[in-house]
Parts: structure tokens; sequence; C-alpha cells
């Protein structure tokens, strides 16, 4: 804001009207943006016309060099006023330079004599300038800007009246020179905006509180396949996705600053520009939105990359489970080979027996028995391979129902009871008359695995003992044994089929564990297993529970 124009109550009427004509001059000049040399010429002209016979001058300090730089001299010599041009400030630097390093008013009142002239009067002499007067002149902030100075062809000594002029014209000359250097500031920060926005290899735009872009950028234009006339013309919503007009909407009426999506644009003539926005909002003193600023990132190239790679990694992904599956195919295959081969050589080498005509009938008996245990676990092996793969199907048939598991669990208990005896185990269940919903055929086939396992798998004199308790919407059927226990790292094989764990040489078609999980997951239940060496083994069926 510019000072307002007084009349100055310690001059004389003439002085006053003459001052104020003068300050409104200049003040008209600053306020029409005119060059601060011009501007400066005419302060010191003013004062020239109010002092007669005065030279004035306006010297500018360069803070980073600390010299003092040419401002106006309109009356001074030329070859004067370029060789104190770049004058460094200091105490015996004449009387400008003195003023600026003392920041105080100096008065040669007689160059010829005085002290801080000694090495500048060869300078000013032969131009005729026998006096010299400069003050200071100050910024708001107290800082020098440069000095204002006075000269006369005579010596002489400023009169009061001339204090106050020169007072008058210094407070001008730095309203001039914080004017320039503020608004020399802005253009400077508005020309690095221009630049910074229009050469932006990133889409920038700015968009007022309505439905169209205000300004656009070249890379925008190029993105987009519009010139910036069309761009400017179109709808937001023509260029932008619904979901991302509707994130600029509420932008502008909420009370963030800034927000960032990922849109789709519509490209003129070409294929669709995927991009990332960042748009932030500029609001006035009121909280008003003025405009939006939003950079524009086309990710299209980036999005295809990252889509061919995780293209690349889901078919490397699915290369890896094929081949898993192919392996595991083999393994199993390789597995259902030797497990179906014993049975088969016993069935071909007692049937080769039966055919010896001298065969007695204790050993055909015999050789008999074995040709039955054999197609027994034959049919047993296809059993368990056919539910397996009813179950991976999802095929599997059942008939659910609420199942007491009292009664069934103590159908499981004496149908082993005879094997637990046989091994010295002892066979114990607590089951608190809970009821499930299950398959009842399929729960005993499942407990039938698991605690023949138990019985077939633990120490002699152990015991393995089913109980049964509530567990929020389930009931947990717990099988634990006093067995050996398996170690964690091999608690995932159990679940492999044919994996017996190294007991190859004992019953059982090497299916059980995988089937029973499988049939415990199929009624809506689980199954897992907590075990450790010398610590026995756990097996937890969790089923949905009836009743209250």
């Amino acid at each position: 804001m510019l000072p307002a124009v007084d009349l100055d109550v310690d001059l004389d009427h003439s002085d006053s009207l003459g001052l104020l004509r003068r300050q409104t001059r200049v003040l008209e000049l600053i306020a029409a943006g005119v060059a601060l040399p011009e501007v400066l010429g005419a302060v010191t002209q003013s004062l020239e016309e109010l002092i007669p016979g005065s030279r004035c001058s306006v010297l500018l300090l360069d803070t980073g060099s600390r010299t003092l730089r040419h401002g106006a001299a309109p009356t001074l010599p030329h070859e004067y006023s370029a060789a104190v041009d770049g004058l460094p400030i200091g105490e015996n630097a004449g009387s400008c330079g003195a003023a600026a390093y003392l920041d105080d008013e100096v008065v040669a009142e007689d160059i010829a004599r005085d002290r801080r002239w000694v090495h500048f009067r060869a300078l000013a002499m032969p131009h005729g300038l026998r006096a010299c007067w400069s003050s200071p002149i100050r910024g708001r902030g107290a800082g020098v800007l440069g000095t204002f100075a006075v000269y006369h062809d005579e010596p002489h000594v400023p009169t009061d009246r001339e204090h106050r002029l020169v007072e008058r014209f210094t407070h001008l000359a730095s309203v001039a020179i914080e004017h320039a250097r503020l608004y020399g500031a802005l253009a400077e920060s508005e020309e690095r905006f221009r630049r910074a926005f229009e050469d932006n290899a990133v889409g920038m735009a700015l968009t007022a509180p309505g439905r169209r872009f205000g300004k656009v950028n070249r890379a925008l234009q190029d993105m987009m396949g519009r010139s910036e006339d069309e761009l400017l013309a179109a709808d937001l919503a023509s260029l932008l996705e619904p979901a991302a007009v509707g994130a600029l909407r509420r932008l502008i009426s909420g009370s963030g600053e800034s927000v960032q999506f990922e849109t789709t644009l519509a490209r003129e003539g070409g294929a669709p520009v995927e991009a990332a926005v960042t748009a932030s909002v500029v609001r006035g003193a009121d909280g008003a939105p003025l405009y939006l600023s939003m950079n524009v990132l086309d990710v299209t190239a980036r999005r295809a990359g990252e889509r061919e790679r995780r293209a690349r990694r889901e078919a490397e992904l699915a290369r890896g489970v094929a081949e898993e599956a192919s392996r595991a195919k083999s393994d199993f295959l390789s597995a259902l080979s030797h497990e179906m081969r014993t049975p088969l050589q016993a069935i071909t080498g007692f049937t080769e027996l039966l055919g010896t005509l001298d065969l007695a009938d204790d050993r055909r008996r015999a050789a008999l028995g074995h040709i039955a245990g054999a197609s027994s676990h034959i049919l047993s092996l296809v059993d368990d391979l056919l539910d397996i793969a009813r179950i991976e199907a999802a095929a599997l048939p059942l008939t659910l129902s609420d199942t007491p598991l009292d009664e069934l669990v103590g159908e499981v208990v004496d149908l082993l009871q005879p094997a637990a005896d046989q091994h010295g185990i002892t066979l114990d269940r607590t089951c608190s008359g809970l009821v499930v919903r299950a398959d009842p055929r399929r729960l005993r086939q499942v407990l039938i695995n698991l605690v023949a396992n138990g019985v077939r798998y633990n120490r002699s004199g152990g015991w393995v003992r089913v109980t049964a308790e509530p567990a929020g919407a389930c009931v947990a059927v717990r099988v634990a044994d006093s067995g050996p226990g398996i170690p964690e790292e091999m608690l995932d094989r159990l679940f492999v089929p044919f994996d017996r764990l190294g007991a190859h040489d004992g019953p059982g078609t090497g299916l059980g564990m995988v089937l029973a999980r499988g049939l415990a997951e199929a009624m809506d239940g689980s199954l897992t297993v907590r075990s450790a060496p010398g610590e026995g083994t756990t097996m937890e069926v969790r089923l949905p529970a009836c009743g209250p």
C-alpha cells in the first residue's frame, strides 16, 4: 500500500504545496508500475526543484557485495556516476559509502577538506562537486536500502528546511525501492510459476470451482490429444470418469486440502490414458475455494508394465502349481502302485499255491485267508480313493443329522477294543451327552481312523482317550494318545497320501488321515493335530453343535 500524501506542517505554505504536488506525481508513477530508475529520477529531480543549486543522486545497496550501485542521478556528470557505481561501503568511503556503512546521515561541508573524501576527491572536484550530504534510505525492516545524496558546487551546510525536504524524499525513495522489489519478486515468482507450469513434463491444470478447466499446460494437451481451446471448452465430466469428478467436487465442497486418485482420461483419437491425479484446493482468506491445482501423471505405460509383470508372475505361479501337481500325481501313482502291488502279489502267489494239487487243507485254508485279506486291503484302498475323489469334487453324498456322541463313540471304542487289548492299550471315553450335526456313518469312519491310529502307533501299556466338550458354536472331539509323539516338521506329512511317516510295514492304506480331514471338512468341520516327541498326539475334530 502506498503512503498517504499530506502537507508538512514544518514547511511554509509554498513548500508544502510544492512538496504535495511532487509527492503526488511520484506516487502516481509508482502506482502505474513505472520502472524504478525513472521513479527515482523523478524523486531526485523533485528535490532539485525545491533546493535550487543542488544535484541529487540515489545509490542502491547490494547487500551481497556490500557495494553501492547506480540508481538515479539525472544531473550529475555521467563520468562521475559511472566512477562511483560499485563503490564499496566503509567509514571513509565518501559521504554515501559512510552513510550506508554507518546507517546514519553524513555531511561533507567541504569535500576538499573532509577526511572521508581523501580517496575520492579526485573523482568529485574535477566535476565541480564541493559539498555532499548523504542520508541512508531505510526499509520498513530498518535495513539500509541505499543512500540519498545532495551535492552542491560550493561548500554547503544543509538548513533545517533542507533536512525536512530530504527526509520526505528519502522516504519516497524507500517506498519506490520496496515497491519495485516487491513487485519484482512477484513478477519473478509469477514467471517461475508460468515456466514451471508451461514447461512441466507432468500434465497440469488450474480449475475454477466449476465444471471446466481454467488453464492447462502443453503436457496435458499432448496427453489428452486436444488443443488448449478444446480442453478449456470441454466439460470435466466428458474428460474424467464420474468417480474422479465426484472426488474433485467433494474436495471443493469439503474442508480438505488435497486428494489423490487414479482415473482414466478420454484421449481424442486414441486409447484412454491411465492417470494418477493429485488435486489441491487453494482457498481465500474466508476459506472459500478459489481454484483447484491439478497434477496429472500419465501412468499408462507403468500400469501396463505392472500388469505384464503380474501376468508373468501368475503364469510362473500357475506353471509351478502345474509342475507340483504333476509331481504329486507321479508320486501318488507311484505310491498307489506300490500299495497295490504287495496285496496283488500275495493274491497271485497264494493263487498259484492253491493250484498245487497236494496242498494240505490247513495250508489251503491259510492261503485262502491271505487272499481274502489282500482282497479286502485292495477294496479298502479303492473305497478310500473313491471317497477322496468325491470330496475333492464336492460330490460326496452326506446325510447330516443330529448325532449323539455318546452312542457313536461307544460303538467305535467297542469295535477297536479287541485290537487295543491285543496291544495292551487302555481305551477311555467321556462325551457328556453332547450332540453334533454330522453324517453318523462318515463321523464313525473318521473316529475309527483316529482311534485306530492311536492304538496302532502307541506304546505297550499306553492309553487312548476320546473326549468331547463344547467349543463355542462347535463341539471339540479329541482323540489323545500316549504314543511317542511326532516332530513338528513331520506333522504336515500326516495329510500326504500314502505317507506313513516311515511305518511302511504296518497295516493300513496310508490314506486314513487324508480321508479323515476331508470328511470332517465336508461336514463343515475341521481336523487339527497337536503333537511333540515324548508327549503323545492329540487329534481334534470340530463339528457344529446341536441342541440348546
